[in-house]
């Protein structure tokens, strides 16, 4: 069951929201976007001549459903942070960086 409080965006939002932290070596950005429903955290290296910038998780919300786009997560997948702690059922989680598809979303 999905947290009554808060909408299917603002569970996603906040999620994704928790996985800026401190990493050693490297500098973490959130953006959120309300209006279009896209939520990011985006990892910038002190040294990008060894890394180049990257995405961290990537999820944006389209009707009933949250779309991961990205998650390079190794510890908790945002896919369980979003069952787990916001109660959304697997079944309105697409994991798209993984191929998963609805035919009826974009």
């Amino acid at each position: 069951m999905v947290n009554e409080n808060l909408s299917l965006a603002g569970i996603t939002r906040r999620e994704v929201e928790k996985y800026v932290g401190r990493t050693q070596g490297a500098a973490m950005y959130s953006f959120l976007d309300d209006k279009q429903q896209h939520y990011s955290v985006v990892i910038v290296p002190e040294s990008q001549a060894e890394r180049p910038a990257y995405v961290a998780v990537m999820a944006r919300v389209v009707g009933d459903y949250v779309i991961i786009d990205e998650d390079g997560t190794l510890d908790k997948p945002l896919y369980q942070a979003l069952m787990v702690n916001g109660g959304i059922p697997r079944e309105h989680i697409l994991l798209a960086y993984k191929g998963e598809k609805l035919s009826n979303i974009s």
